[in-house]
């Protein structure tokens, strides 16, 4: 009500500029309004901290302290846009660019076609709002697209899994630099870290890919037993609970446990294609698995965003995306 009261109010001022009456009323609902707002902002904010719990202390931590500003980076050596575009991509893509995609494709007979329910899958699993990439579309538009057209994704999706290919315009992302909280300095690449976003219809295929290997590596021995990541129906909570009765155990026959956890640095930064493509043949991979996968790894590039950055796309290596 004091929204439109203060609308009214205006528009009436407005159509006679001269009336100080409605000059006063205009002035009156406005103070009104605003002020409205005010008060049921600061009572809302009141509320939300009187019912606070562990997990929404920290929203509200991060409402009342803000967003810091963003760090500009800064490199020794590096004084115009280009080159510290440049000295930020060799240090979070060290390494020359992987080798490109092959000119020729053929069909591979021995190909899985690829069905209805993979694609409607894989778009279930993916959020509506997250960030796009150099694409700029939601997933939420292709989730649209396919409860409109349901052949549409799938007419495209499924020539690329035949031929085993992931074309080069689906090869393209975006990096988003960030700086890391706390550092004392800001003079140096370590001292960011970047968010790569994937165009999202890049990343249906992927996760249709992604299953299907997934398959192959429990069959073929690719994993690990006690491997429990990244894996459907296992995760971190069966790591543990295998490493809780192992300890218990062994505990109750009367020995010591001792445990040593390894965090692997940059692993997947360092995936090398050819290596990769090469333990999956060995392993009897089907060839348009093996395709894909050198063809997913190959041929990428990266537009890195930042203040000031060129936004222009380089090619990196950067192991798997």
């Amino acid at each position: 009500m004091l929204w439109k009261a203060y609308n009214f109010t205006l528009r009436s001022s407005k159509r006679d500029r001269l009336d100080a009456a409605l000059l006063a009323s205009a002035r009156v609902a406005r103070s009104a309004y605003f002020k409205a707002i005010k008060k049921a902002k600061r009572d809302h904010w009141s509320s939300f901290l009187a019912s606070a719990t562990p997990q929404t202390v920290w929203t509200a931590k991060r409402f009342a302290v803000g967003r810091p500003p963003p760090r500009f980076p800064e490199l020794p050596g590096a004084s115009t846009p280009p080159e510290l575009n440049r000295a930020l991509l060799d240090h979070f893509f060290p390494g020359e660019p992987a080798e490109t995609h092959d000119t020729i494709l053929l069909p591979f007979r021995e190909c899985l076609p690829l069905a209805a329910d993979e694609v409607s899958s894989a778009l279930a699993r993916y959020p509506p709002s997250s960030a796009p990439g150099p694409d700029a579309i939601p997933n939420s538009v292709w989730k649209r697209v396919h409860c409109v057209a349901p052949h549409l994704i799938h007419d495209l999706l499924a020539p690329l899994v035949i031929y085993g290919s992931h074309p080069l315009t689906l090869n393209r992302a975006n990096g988003i630099v960030l700086d890391k909280p706390g550092k004392p300095s800001y003079d140096s690449p370590s001292s960011f870290r970047v968010i790569v976003l994937l165009q999202t219809f890049s990343k249906i295929l992927e996760r249709i890919m992604n299953s299907r290997l997934s398959c192959v590596a429990r069959a073929t021995g690719l994993l690990n037993p006690h491997q429990c990541g990244l894996l459907a129906g296992l995760s971190a909570s069966d790591a543990v609970t295998t490493l809780t009765h192992e300890v218990k155990t062994l505990q109750m026959a009367g020995r010591k446990v001792s445990t040593l956890f390894l965090d692997i640095k940059g692993g997947f930064d360092n995936v090398n294609p050819s290596t990769l493509c090469g333990l999956l043949r060995a392993k009897v991979v089907n060839p348009y698995l093996v395709s894909w996968t050198k063809s997913f790894l190959s041929g990428r590039s990266c537009r890195l965003l930042y203040q000031g950055s060129p936004k222009v796309f380089a090619p990196v290596s950067g192991g798997t995306p």
